[in-house]
């Protein structure tokens, strides 16, 4: 019911791939604390890659750090599946990912970050979604 909060989802759903329900977890996330750059709320959620490394063992693939909510990571999963098929910038930093080489999941993890970092710039500035400025 908060003013504010209310607004805040609206302008998130702005955002192709961001509905109802993530708007809701986003807002909650994003407005909890203070974030100074787009990468802390991505780091915060655990969308960030982590290296695997130990002593004198070989180098492992990076994964995902998973330090926050893993609920939350679910549904920015699902946002960024329906983000890749809606929203032109997304699905042409996935594409490019999987061009190079990539493989799928990690590319989709890179769309869920990408997608946090959108959401944080729409509530930053306080404006909707709008693909030239985003570009």
């Amino acid at each position: 019911d908060h003013p504010g909060l209310k607004k805040d989802r609206e302008l998130l759903q702005t955002i192709p791939g961001i509905g109802k329900v993530l708007s809701s977890e986003l807002t909650a996330t994003l407005r909890s604390r203070e974030f100074g750059h787009a990468s802390e709320p991505a780091a915060f959620i655990g969308l960030v890659p982590v290296m695997a490394i130990s002593g004198s063992s070989v180098r492992k693939r990076p994964v995902m750090s998973k330090a926050g909510s893993g609920r939350l990571r679910a549904k920015l999963y699902l946002g960024a599946v329906v983000a890749i098929q809606h929203n032109a910038l997304i699905k042409a930093h996935y594409e490019r990912l999987v061009s190079r080489g990539k493989a799928k999941m990690s590319a989709l993890g890179a769309a869920m970050r990408k997608l946090v970092q959108m959401a944080y710039g729409v509530l930053k500035h306080q404006q909707g979604y709008d693909p030239q400025w985003a570009g």
